[in-house]
């Protein structure tokens, strides 16, 4: 159960304030919904009902600077989760962005930038697809690491790296 002023990860959303608790009736029933407003536009509201496990799924706690530490320790150890075919590997990472677990959205990072970094040194380039991928996983991770630690987004590769050596 969370609390109105609780600050969540919402899905690829992104990072929202649950700024209240109240009544809608959006399907002809009252039901109870969380309003969460994105932290960085006004624009984005969103209701999620409080008693939907699978929209509740979508809602975390934004992690400690103690879990960015142990996730970024842990990005040595990883494999890679490429995989050949197409209709399969956007299954799966559609999968892991649905998901938002954030070691598995560390792990598909990873295994695109190094993908990319494959083929660049043929002269060939990442699926627009696989790159669309990418960057909503390092938006998604990225915000919410920026936020735990209480740095800019665009610090939070630096940050990573020197934590890495």
């Amino acid at each position: 159960m969370y609390n109105v002023n609780d600050v969540v990860m919402y899905g690829a959303f992104g990072i929202c304030k649950i700024t209240a608790v109240e009544k809608r009736n959006f399907t002809g029933e009252k039901q109870e919904y969380y309003v969460l407003k994105h932290i960085y536009s006004n624009k984005n509201v969103f209701y999620v009902p409080t008693n939907n496990e699978i929209a509740l799924s979508k809602i975390h706690p934004i992690c400690s600077k103690e879990e960015v530490d142990m996730l970024i320790s842990c990005m040595n150890t990883e494999d890679l989760i490429w995989i050949d075919d197409d209709i399969k590997r956007k299954e799966e990472y559609s999968r892991i962005i649905r998901d938002g677990k954030k070691p598995e959205i560390i792990l598909l990072i990873k295994t695109l930038y190094l993908r990319r970094q494959e083929l660049s040194k043929c002269g060939r380039k990442l699926r627009s697809l696989d790159e669309n991928y990418l960057s909503l996983a390092e938006n998604m991770l990225f915000e919410e690491l920026s936020y735990a630690l209480g740095i800019e987004k665009d610090k939070v590769i630096g940050y990573i790296e020197e934590h890495l050596q």
